[in-house]
């Protein structure tokens, strides 16, 4: 495999399209940029739908891959090493944020464990059917894995996408169970990035104290003495310093934008995987969003060089997909609104505007869009 063969499969939204989608906005009742980036916004997925008017986005899902990573036993974590199947029992229970945004917003859950480290039998096998290997390598000393293991991380997140596009899914929110993985994007984006340990390593989603964060500097600082070399395959790079569930979702990212799928990422790892993604194929950033910012430093790091600014800045910083699932209801909002709002009074395509008051009611009969988020 050569992820690098993704760059001849992945085309660009319509640009077509979203002219077309502009001139309707420039038609509309409300003025050009009153709505600010919700405008933005229903321009780009009417040229991912290639739909104008844009289509309300009423199947999204949540796709959560899950894994462990051996640089957790360094302390770098405010989890414990291996306990990131108490991540999952916590969303198949609806006991975690993200579970309870999702039952709020009625959007289905799946979850991919990508290299758990646990047991299989302790969780249902919907869930675990997949995994790659049971726990990711310590990357400070030792690959995260093997280069059949990190093809078949690949193949398996490219299989998930093309699950979710066949059914129907029409957004994904994307985010991950892990524990250890920011070590491990942080490695990531700082290789690609060309950065020091220093500049990209943050706190993790559970929060680290300053002895903690040291030793995560020293194992990213390690890890990246052994990603260099690598730099030029990705696929290797996955296995040098990424792990199961890092190598599935960047397998994931880059065959959703063969699917012409969007995705709403979520933290630090999301970000690392679709930088690992971009390296293989430029055009692939333009079918994803940035849903939130994670205040992890390698986040920014990497939103910066893919140029995806975030929909929202709130502080969230738990993970595990729950930034990324509350930018749901904004994107839904430009979608209606691009929809929904009438044109000016004579300003239908092809016609000259009409003088005289503006009709500010609804052109043509009104439809009602049903929003499930």
């Amino acid at each position: 495999m050569n992820l690098d063969d993704f760059s001849d499969l992945i085309e660009r939204p319509d640009g077509g399209v979203r002219r077309d989608a502009e001139e309707r906005r420039e038609r509309l009742a409300v003025p050009v940029g009153a709505l600010g980036r919700l405008d933005e916004l229903g321009e780009w997925l009417s040229a991912a739908q290639q739909s104008v008017p844009v289509k309300p986005v009423d199947r999204p899902r949540v796709v959560l891959f899950a894994g462990d990573h051996g640089v957790a036993e360094l302390g770098v974590s405010g989890r414990a090493a291996g306990t990131a199947h108490e991540l999952v029992r916590a969303v198949l229970d609806g006991a975690s944020p993200v579970a309870v945004l999702a039952r709020r917003f009625s959007v289905p859950v799946r979850i991919v464990d990508a290299g758990l480290d646990c047991d299989p039998e302790l969780l249902p096998e919907a869930v675990v059917r997949h995994r790659v290997r049971r726990g990711s390598g310590r990357i400070d000393v030792e690959d995260a894995l093997t280069a059949e293991e990190a093809e078949q991380a690949v193949r398996l997140g490219m299989r998930v996408a093309d699950e979710e596009a066949d059914s129907g899914t029409d957004l994904v929110v994307l985010g991950d169970l892990s524990v250890g993985g920011t070590t491990a994007a942080s490695t990531l984006i700082a290789a690609l990035c060309g950065t020091d340990a220093s500049v990209v390593t943050g706190r993790g989603g559970a929060g680290i104290d300053d002895l903690a964060w040291m030793r995560k500097c020293a194992a990213v600082r390690d890890a990246l003495r052994r990603a260099r070399p690598v730099l030029g395959d990705q696929l290797e790079l996955l296995a040098a310093v990424g792990g199961a569930d890092l190598a599935a979702t960047t397998g994931f990212l880059l065959q959703s934008a063969v699917r012409r799928m969007p995705v709403v990422l979520d933290g630090v790892v999301s970000a690392a995987c679709a930088l690992v993604a971009q390296r293989a194929a430029f055009r692939a950033p333009d079918w994803w969003l940035a849903g939130q910012v994670s205040g992890e430093p390698a986040q920014a790091k990497a939103l910066d060089r893919m140029a995806l600014t975030p929909l929202l800045d709130h502080g969230v910083t738990v993970g595990g997909g729950s930034g990324a699932l509350l930018a749901l209801p904004f994107v839904q909002a430009a979608a209606a609104l691009a929809a929904e709002l009438p044109e000016r009074a004579g300003e239908s395509a092809g016609e000259e505007p009409a003088e005289g008051p503006v009709d500010d009611g609804a052109t043509g009969d009104p439809q009602q869009v049903e929003t499930t988020a």
